[in-house]
């Protein structure tokens, strides 16, 4: 838990006002499209996924403890409830509604004293027989809830919580905090319509402000699900070792028979210690086979982006990238307690870690860092929202409302975090046969996945040895399943003087910006066993061309800050295209992922500024390049 500075909740009862975007003609591709399947295939049909179903898998409700801080009541039921499409009342007083509904979303509250606020504000006679919890209850009512909430969360992260008030796993407290979960999961679970997902969040941070988060998140029911509770990081049961998360999951397949997988994020912020050579920063022991083996066997995705920031790349590791510099938060470690340094940056990106999982595979024969990726939100307001034009803050006092593009967010002596630095992000792409918690957990577990930075753009990336310009023209997607493998597939070793070649294939989210190019990053370890990477653009807009340093010119800029609209004059609403490796080396292990840009829009800063007439300091950023990151295909000789 960090213990900075939770400003005072503001009464807001400002509507949000729905944003136009202006939409002028939609420039087509310069390369033919290839369409989805028909609208009468199906996935039964055909064999293989026909769409995208988009959610988020890392939601908190008031059950986190941090959230109830923050001031979040909105429970559980509430945040299926929104997810699926409905309007709810926000914490601040504001209606807030999604312009689509999702698919599927995982509650994923806090494990270590879940429940503890809910409770507090009903005023549980067990809570109020203990003086510290009267007192904090004395305060809310008296309208001190912010330093009662202060004097919570700070007490919570020194170790120093009354032991009678907290929630361990075995107690009647904790017990129903979960069944509370995992009824309200039961009762929105729509197979076919709307996935409700049964999970939680474990929050290690090793050592104390390293963050070592995961996100757990059950392919079962409450009938198995209901027979164990969740790990947390608190003794005697609890750890902060991702070792004993593992072995918790497996304890809890053998025991049920069921499946669970868990989901890593904001690497960003661990300071080095998300994506190790070394076990953890105690033990600080050299990963060995079954470190690799067991990770990758219960960590298949990871959350690439989030309201915490932007975890694809870094300008430091990426430097001839020009698009490595997206919303980032690498000033320090999760809490702030410690300062970022160049030399932790390998460690948390996720570019770098599947470069870094080569050269572990050729040491030890197996790839700890074979994920595939996915977005999601973070948000501690039970509100899935990642659209810059519809974004609720990552807590209750960044709701929206004229102060929080400039309160403290975050505030140590190490560093300081401002509440415009916040990211609208993101969301899970996921490529399932149909909308069911089997289906869609099955496409994440294979990792047919990939992460939108929010909008809704449909990507597809296919890896073979034998596509052509007609498979294209004639149809991508059956010619990628038929001929190869989709994100997330591996291909073997290739016949004698054969490269490989990719379909890539991107449309435009109906309600976002145009798009600005399709670019194939890659990365492999060279014959000196030194990591490398490089970035294609395979597919763009427009007549552009690129330049006698290879770089493709800008797509241009439509955005218009005095009304914080844009026009799809520019770009494209399709792109699609055939690449084969020029620089393959069969000997070499390599790693391939699509990155698709739109163009640029106005970020939810540029929104905010509008509709509250704020005056923004200069290095307030208000123009975003909104993106999508597809899971890699593997090439091992």
């Amino acid at each position: 838990m960090n213990t900075a500075r939770i400003y005072a909740f503001c009464a807001m009862t400002l509507v949000m006002a729905a944003c136009s975007r202006q939409s002028g003609e939609e420039r087509k591709a310069e390369t033919t499209s290839a369409p989805e399947a028909t609208p009468s295939a199906s996935a039964a049909t055909v064999g293989y996924p026909t769409r995208a179903y988009w959610g988020d898998t890392h939601l908190h409700t008031a059950m986190s403890m941090d959230a109830g801080a923050f001031g979040n009541r909105l429970g559980v039921e509430d945040a299926y409830r929104f997810a699926r499409g409905d309007e709810v009342q926000a914490s601040s007083g504001q209606p807030a509604k999604l312009s689509r509904p999702l698919d599927f979303l995982v509650v994923a509250d806090h494990s270590d004293n879940m429940g503890f606020f809910p409770d507090l504000f009903a005023n549980k006679p067990e809570l109020l027989a203990d003086p510290t919890g009267k007192k904090w209850s004395d305060m809310i009512k008296a309208g001190k809830g912010n330093a009662a909430a202060l004097d919570i969360i700070d007490k919570f992260s020194r170790g120093s919580f009354p032991k009678d008030l907290m929630y361990f796993p075995g107690t009647p407290a904790y017990a129903a905090a979960w069944k509370q979960t995992l009824d309200a999961a039961e009762k929105y679970n729509a197979p076919g319509t709307f996935t409700a997902f049964i999970g939680y969040e474990w929050t290690s941070q090793v050592p104390p402000g390293n963050n070592l988060h995961r996100v757990v998140v059950y392919r079962d029911g409450a009938d198995k699900a209901g027979q164990t509770e969740p790990f947390t990081t608190y003794p005697p049961a609890g750890s902060t070792t991702p070792e004993d998360l593992w072995k918790v999951l497996k304890a809890y397949e053998d025991k049920t028979g069921g499946q669970v997988l868990a989901i890593a994020h904001n690497g960003n912020l661990s300071n080095g210690w998300m994506f190790p050579e070394e076990t953890n920063p105690e033990t600080r022991q050299p990963l060995d086979r079954q470190y690799a083996e067991t990770r990758i066997r219960w960590e298949p995705l990871y959350e690439v982006t989030q309201m915490k920031g932007d975890g694809e790349a870094h300008p430091v590791l990426s430097p001839s990238d020009e698009f490595a510099n997206f919303e980032l938060w690498d000033k320090g470690n999760l809490n702030l307690s410690e300062k970022k340094t160049n030399a932790m940056l390998p460690g948390e990106y996720a570019r770098t870690a599947l470069q870094t999982g080569l050269q572990i595979e050729q040491r030890l024969g197996v790839n700890p860092y074979k994920f595939g990726m996915i977005g999601s939100t973070d948000s501690h307001t039970s509100l899935s929202t990642a659209d810059d034009n519809n974004f609720f803050g990552k807590t209750t006092p960044s709701e929206p409302g004229p102060h929080r593009t400039e309160h403290d967010f975050m505030k140590t002596k190490v560093a300081t975090i401002k509440g415009w630095e916040q990211t609208a992000s993101g969301y899970a792409g996921v490529w399932a046969t149909e909308n069911t918690r089997a289906a869609l957990w099955d496409a994440m577990k294979r990792k047919e996945t990939y992460a939108s930075t929010g909008p809704r753009m449909v990507v597809r990336f296919f890896g073979g040895w034998d596509y052509s310009d007609a498979d294209v023209k004639d149809d991508l997607v059956k010619a990628g399943y038929g001929k190869g493998v989709p994100m997330g597939g591996d291909l073997k070793t290739a016949a004698a003087g054969k490269s490989p070649t990719f379909l890539a294939s991107a449309m435009k989210d109906p309600e976002g910006g145009n798009l600005d190019r399709i670019q194939i990053i890659k990365g492999w370890v060279d014959a000196k066993g030194a990591r490398q990477e490089k970035v294609y653009d395979v597919a763009w807009s427009g007549d552009r061309k690129p330049g006698a340093d290879g770089k493709l010119p800008a797509v241009g800029n439509t955005v218009d800050m005095t009304t914080a609209t844009y026009t799809n004059s520019i770009g494209a609403a399709e792109l699609s295209t055939l690449w084969k490796d020029p620089d393959f080396d069969p000997a070499l292990r390599a790693v391939y992922y699509v990155r698709v840009l739109e163009i640029p829009t106005p970020r939810w800063t540029a929104y905010d500024a509008v509709r509250f007439k704020l005056k923004l300091p200069k290095d307030v950023k208000v123009i975003t390049q909104e993106r999508a990151y597809t899971s890699p295909i593997w090439y091992t000789p």
